[in-house]
């Protein structure tokens, strides 16, 4: 798998899950990107109201390979 990757950083939100979230985050990215191959989940954070949690965010980091680098 060599060849040259560029990361962008993303964050996710899910009223669910932080996996949704993550899911969410790579979903979108995949909408107007290509060659999406990696992630990492950068940071974890969570929206309380009213004693419950209203929301899972997720920061990720994608990783995507440049095109024309296959070597």
């Amino acid at each position: 798998m060599s060849g040259v990757f560029k990361s962008i950083e993303m964050v996710g939100t899910s009223s669910e899950s932080f996996e949704d979230a993550t899911r969410a985050a790579v979903k979108r990215a995949g909408e107007s990107m290509r060659n999406l191959e990696w992630l990492e989940v950068v940071e974890q954070r969570g929206y309380i109201s009213g004693g419950d949690i209203r929301e899972y965010q997720v920061k990720v980091k994608l990783w995507f390979k440049l095109e024309g680098n296959d070597e």
